[in-house]
């Protein structure tokens, strides 16, 4: 590579002083540098230190060859005109080192070109556009110079021509000096070509400072190009002659299934990566809806809050409210309750008295056998029973009701002065309750303003709501304010159907409020809170009232009692698969209740024949009024068959009570009206589903012992003569299932009339 040789000044001062008498001589001019390096060291080894090239005087300067950049230049080339000593003292430039003087003494030369073309060159260059100016000289440079890797390489690209410059001045300034320093070499100058010497010299310089800054660019263009030439990899070369393992069909199949294989692996993650991104993005858009229906945070929070301060004061209240509830409630079952023992007792007392009564009557001893005092209590208790029971005869007489037989009144009546205490009594209660809630405001103590306050909450805050769990929770907030409104309800003293109530309606509009958002849960808790509260507050008041102030052998409270529960469990109960603790626990009560009565106020006497045989005796009408009574126990407990299960029903109203104490009256009762009457009274307690399901021509196993007694009138009567009476005791067979029986009894006598009565 072209590299710029120092310049010799040394040499140029021995050629000046040793004037133009000394003859050196002539040095054969070097041939022209080639393009590779041995060019380049023939170049640097043409002159040696100190040695001095002469240039001719007489035939004045020849055209120097093209410089270095030029389109016909190889390199920085610098010649004389001839081999001889130079003419006149003129010494030419060299660049030769004190190194180089060693060897073979090649000449590198520089020959000066004329001002014209060397000006003309100049001002071509400088009219290209500097791009295309710095291209044309690098391409230029690089046909000129040798690339070697000794060049040595500026430090930085951005080194502009003002610096080449300002350069080439310094190197000019001190070449002019050292040059005109001497002045043997200014005389021999001033002897050749004197007129054109500034010219030259002129020329000369800015000859040179072009092929310097010739040079330094194309040292950087060079270091760049080798520095990207060692930053690109090189490339691996296919080598044709390179033998490859066989292949066969079997192999490239292999690989390509597994090839396949791979990619649907990697397909089906994509595909689930997909799908995940897909749910992602569904779930946001639905979180987006949401938070964009919920978009006032602060509303949503001031009604949240104020939900939350309205929940804890209407707690508060009713907790503070609690403890006088329970008290109010209380006293109205304690009264209630005391007025039912009451009459019980009573009741129980007055059997007692009037049976031995009659038993004293019936004997043969006339004396009392206590004393005057006891016998005189217990004679005012008969006649103020006998009082009671002519009170209801004549109210009968006056409703116009007739079939009635005595002892079938529940003889609850109370003395005027105990009727005035007990109803005193109810009444201060009742004003008490009135008093419970007078110092709270209404959104506190009204029901259908609290389920409007949760309705508020469920139409804007659905899903909320239901997390809440509020449709569990209200029956219990709401028990303590049902309970206050059901003090004064006594569901045996007048029936009332509960879709009367004020509270039920609020309850069940409530339930059924359609809601302006609808929720995204399928299942509306809200339709379980009526029934929750009849669960937790109506049943467990009814089953206080059976336990403690219903009278089973009071047909008007039990039909009051069953109606209700029958409309509860056919309507408000949640399910019928549903199993309901309140429920059964009411059943149970009920079932031990009627059990109680049967064992207590069931007495039937036995008297002899002739002791009841006149009608109007007082043991004919004492056990009469025992077997009705007796009866109207057997209807109040078949009332209840659909409520409690049958065999319950059938073991408490037949096997203890029809076949223990009614079935023995009948039997000591002669055929006849009066027990034809009697047996039909019985039968018409008996429910038709009973004899529904049965297999054909068969009765009730309870009922058999019954079937032969009928049978046995029927056989009494007929032979009597009594067609009539016979019928109708066949009719009762009939309508009891004992068709075999009927059969029989009518192919037994031929009765071919009857056989019609079979097939209804």
């Amino acid at each position: 590579m072209f590299r710029r040789p120092p310049r010799n000044f040394r040499a140029r001062r021995r050629a000046a002083s040793s004037g133009s008498s000394e003859e050196e001589p002539p040095a054969a001019a070097p041939p022209p540098p080639g393009p590779g390096r041995d060019s380049e060291q023939e170049a640097e080894s043409e002159e040696e230190p100190g040695s001095a090239v002469a240039a001719p005087a007489a035939e004045g300067l020849s055209p120097p060859q093209e410089p270095a950049g030029s389109p016909g230049g190889r390199g920085p080339r610098l010649t004389g005109a001839g081999t001889g000593p130079a003419r006149g003292g003129k010494a030419l430039l060299s660049f030769g080192g004190e190194e180089e003087r060693e060897g073979d003494e090649e000449l590198f030369k520089i020959k000066k070109p004329s001002f014209n073309e060397v000006t003309f060159k100049i001002q071509k260059k400088e009219s290209l556009p500097s791009p295309q100016r710095e291209v044309e000289e690098s391409e230029k440079i690089c046909q000129s110079v040798p690339r070697t890797g000794n060049t040595k390489v500026p430090h930085e690209e951005e080194e502009d021509d003002d610096t080449y410059s300002s350069l080439s001045e310094d190197y000019n300034s001190s070449d002019s000096e050292t040059e005109s320093s001497p002045p043997q070499r200014r005389k021999d100058l001033s002897a050749v070509s004197k007129d054109d010497e500034s010219s030259e010299d002129e020329t000369q310089i800015k000859w040179e400072e072009q092929q310097i800054k010739k040079a330094v660019k194309l040292s950087q263009d060079i270091y760049d190009d080798a520095s990207l030439h060692k930053s690109q990899p090189t490339k691996a070369k296919f080598d044709p002659f390179v033998s490859l393992p066989p292949v066969n069909l079997e192999i490239v199949k292999k690989r390509l299934t597994e090839r396949i294989t791979s990619l649907q692996d990697v397909h089906r993650a994509h595909q689930r990566e997909y799908e995940k991104y897909m749910e992602d993005i569904e779930s946001s858009k639905m979180s987006l809806q949401e938070l964009e229906k919920s978009s006032n945070a602060s509303l949503n929070y001031r009604f949240y809050r104020a939900m939350k301060t309205y929940v804890e004061n209407l707690i508060n209240c009713l907790n503070e409210k609690l403890a006088y509830i329970n008290e109010l409630e209380l006293a109205i079952h304690v009264l209630l309750q005391q007025r039912a023992r009451t009459l019980l007792k009573r009741r129980q007392d007055e059997l007692r008295n009037e049976s031995a009564y009659i038993q004293h009557l019936s004997s043969s001893n006339d004396e009392p056998a206590n004393g005057g005092l006891e016998d005189d209590e217990k004679t005012q208790l008969l006649k103020m029973c006998e009082h009671r029971r002519t009170c209801r005869q004549q109210a009968r007489v006056c409703s116009g009701e007739v079939d009635h037989h005595e002892g079938m009144s529940s003889d609850d009546e109370l003395p005027p002065t105990e009727m005035t205490e007990f109803q005193k009594s109810k009444d201060d209660i009742l004003e008490d309750s009135r008093k419970i809630f007078e110092d709270v405001r209404v959104d506190f103590c009204d029901i259908r303003k609290i389920l409007l306050k949760f309705q508020e909450w469920k139409e804007k805050f659905p899903d909320s709501y239901c997390d809440a769990y509020i449709s569990l929770c209200l029956p219990k907030l709401l028990n303590p304010l049902i309970r206050v409104e059901l003090i004064s309800w006594n569901p045996l003293e007048n029936f009332t159907e509960l879709e009367e109530m004020p509270w039920f309606r609020a309850i069940e509009e409530f339930s059924d409020a359609k809601n302006a958002s609808e929720s995204k849960r399928d299942d509306d808790l809200d339709k379980t809170v009526l029934p929750r509260v009849i669960e937790k507050t109506i049943l467990p008041k009814i089953t206080g009232f059976i336990k403690n102030v219903w009278d089973p052998l009071s047909t008007s409270q039990t039909k009051n009692l069953v109606q209700l529960c029958h409309s509860i469990f056919e309507k408000q109960v949640p399910s019928k698969n549903e199993r309901s603790q309140a429920k059964e626990d009411l059943i149970n009560v009920l079932v031990l209740r009627m059990k109680k009565s049967v064992e207590e106020d069931v007495f039937i006497p036995l008297y002899p024949k002739s002791a009841v045989q006149d009608k109007l005796s007082p043991c004919s009408k004492f056990q009469e009024r025992r077997f009705w009574s007796a009866v109207k126990l057997l209807s109040n407990i078949l009332l209840w068959d659909g409520i409690v299960q049958e065999d319950t029903v059938c073991d408490l109203g037949l096997s203890k009570l029809l076949n223990r104490y009614l079935l023995l009256n009948l039997l000591n009762t002669p055929p006849g009206p009066d027990n034809i009457e009697k047996c039909n009274k019985v039968v018409a307690c008996l429910p038709e589903r009973w004899f529904q399901d049965l297999e054909s021509g068969s009765t009730l196993p309870q009922l058999r012992n019954f079937s032969q007694h009928l049978l046995q009138c029927a056989h009494t009567l007929h032979k009597n003569n009594r067609r009539d009476e016979t019928k109708d005791v066949v009719l009762l067979l009939v309508k009891v299932n004992a068709l075999h029986i009927v059969k029989d009894f009518i192919e037994e006598y031929k009765l071919e009339h009857l056989k019609s009565m079979i097939g209804k």
